[in-house]
């Protein structure tokens, strides 16, 4: 009789135990995870952000989870992320109220803003620098204006918001000025320097412990950024950085990082101004030789004398499966980043 009591109450306490594995089990929360957002910039310019979304695209950790884009680029090291703004564009996407919303969340995140002004309804680069459509009969003093007044406006309504940008680009890749023809620096440098003055001035006046960069192509070309720069200076033109745009290839990457680092070097030292670089980028389907270019472009970024230089963003990472036929993202087929994107987090 002792021992069916024994066993009777064996198989109860074992039955307990089974019953309790069928239960949900307390579990202690994983701690947040913690962010450092200070120091060297580690980022991203992800303005095609909200235009992808609402083409229904998709992110993905490298787990195949799906992922909210900032929440995944901050995860995977990046503390800043750059914006850039277009005064009327024709589909609504980059006006004001577009940067807002993509400001605001990367605030929520604790991330670092940029904004770049193109100054134009669209793309401002090297081969095109178009005035919006709106100014294009105005008088070169009108033209001044537009250019401080939409400056103003823009981060007046970031400000209304509670946002404030470390930087501020007063036009995008501007090696031969801005708002052509009358800020083209090659055929009147002091025109330029009053428009990018109108600009600079803006920002102050709205943040004034905004760093305002003058943003060229071709970070490794130091003839041409002395030309720029040069005639800048010599036009009473304002700036805090000289901010660089770097897109080697698979063949000359190594060559074109050295180089770069030597002309922030120069561009330091010769008019004691801070460097970045505001857009890079490589192949998608080369992760490999893009990890290897930006692990290394970092460590010599970092390792510039006296944190002169102040960050390193990547353009567009997570445009992937030839969104507006880009192929120069970090990301691949499937929406998950690639082994590229692993530099930001060393």
């Amino acid at each position: 009789m002792r021992r069916n009591k024994i066993v009777l109450l064996a198989a109860l306490v074992l039955a307990l135990f089974v019953a309790c594995d069928d239960e949900p089990q307390l579990q202690t929360p994983l701690p947040e995870p913690e962010y450092d957002m200070t120091g060297f910039a580690k980022g991203a310019d992800v303005s095609w952000l909200t235009e992808m979304e609402s083409d229904g695209v998709l992110f993905y950790d490298a787990n195949g989870k799906q992922t909210e884009c900032m929440h995944l680029l901050r995860d995977l090291g990046m503390n800043s992320i750059r914006l850039r703004v277009w005064v009327d564009p024709a589909d609504g996407w980059c006006n004001k109220q577009d940067v807002l919303v993509k400001a605001w969340r990367a605030q929520q995140l604790g991330m670092r803003i940029m904004i770049d002004f193109h100054y134009s309804d669209s793309w401002a680069d090297p081969g095109k620098q178009n005035k919006p459509a709106a100014w294009e009969d105005l008088s070169f003093d009108d033209l001044k204006t537009a250019v401080a007044d939409h400056t103003t406006e823009v981060l007046t309504l970031l400000k209304e918001n509670n946002i404030a940008p470390e930087w501020v680009q007063v036009g995008n890749e501007t090696g031969n000025g801005m708002l052509w023809d009358d800020g083209k620096a090659s055929e009147n440098m002091a025109q330029y320097a009053a428009l990018n003055n109108a600009g600079y001035d803006a920002v102050k006046a709205v943040f004034p412990d905004a760093l305002v960069i003058v943003h060229l192509q071709n970070g490794y070309d130091n003839s041409h950024y002395r030309w720029l720069f040069d005639g800048l200076e010599a036009n009473g033109g304002k700036w805090d950085v000289i901010g660089m745009s770097l897109y080697p290839t698979a063949d000359n990457w190594e060559t074109l990082t050295d180089e770069t680092i030597t002309n922030m070097n120069d561009m330091i030292s010769r008019y004691e101004t801070q460097v970045m670089v505001c857009e890079t980028g490589m192949p998608w389907d080369d992760a490999e030789t893009s990890y290897a270019f930006l692990s290394n472009l970092i460590a010599q970024c970092k390792a510039i004398a006296d944190d002169q230089c102040l960050g390193v963003l990547y353009w567009e990472p997570q445009a992937y499966s030839g969104w507006n036929a880009y192929t120069l993202g970090a990301f691949d087929e499937s929406g998950k980043p690639t082994v590229a994107l692993d530099a930001f987090a060393e």
